[in-house]
C-alpha cells in the first residue's frame, strides 16, 4: 500500500510523504492504555512520552504516528485499531495522509474525515 509516486509540478512536501497504511486495521494491535514513549525518529521534540488516559496525549500521539511513521512496524507497534476508529473524526492530518487512509478503509471516511489541515 506504499506505492511510489512521481513528482509533479506544484507538489507540496506533504503530498510527497510516503504515508504508511496497513493492509488491514486488524494489524493495529498496540495497547489502548498506558504510557507510550515515541522514538526520536517519530518525535524529535522535548516531549516524547504520552499517557493514553489523557485525551490530548492520545490525539497528539496518533496524529504524530500517522503523519511520521515510516515503517509498518512503527505503525503497528503504536496504533490500536479501536482507538484509531474512536479518534479518527478528531485527528487533524495532512490531506494526502487522510486520502490514503480513506482509500484503504472507506468506513473511516464514513465516520468523519478528521480535521484536514493541508
Amino acid at each position: 500500500m506504499n506505492e511510489p509516486r512521481p513528482t509533479g509540478p506544484g507538489d507540496s512536501y506533504a503530498s510527497r510523504i510516503p504515508y504508511v497504511v496497513p493492509e488491514s486495521l486488524d494489524q493495529l494491535t498496540a495497547p489502548r492504555t498506558g504510557i507510550v514513549e515515541l522514538p526520536v525518529s517519530l518525535n524529535w521534540g522535548p516531549q516524547r512520552v504520552y499517557d493514553l488516559s489523557k485525551a490530548d496525549d492520545r490525539l497528539f500521539l496518533y496524529r504524530t504516528v500517522l503523519s511520521e511513521a515510516s515503517t509498518l512496524d512503527q505503525l503497528t507497534a503504536l496504533v490500536n485499531k479501536g482507538l484509531l476508529i474512536e479518534l479518527w473524526p478528531q485527528l487533524h492530518l495532512p490531506r494526502y495522509c487522510v486520502r490514503r487512509w480513506h482509500t484503504a478503509f472507506p468506513h473511516l471516511a464514513e465516520i468523519g474525515a478528521g480535521g484536514i489541515w493541508q
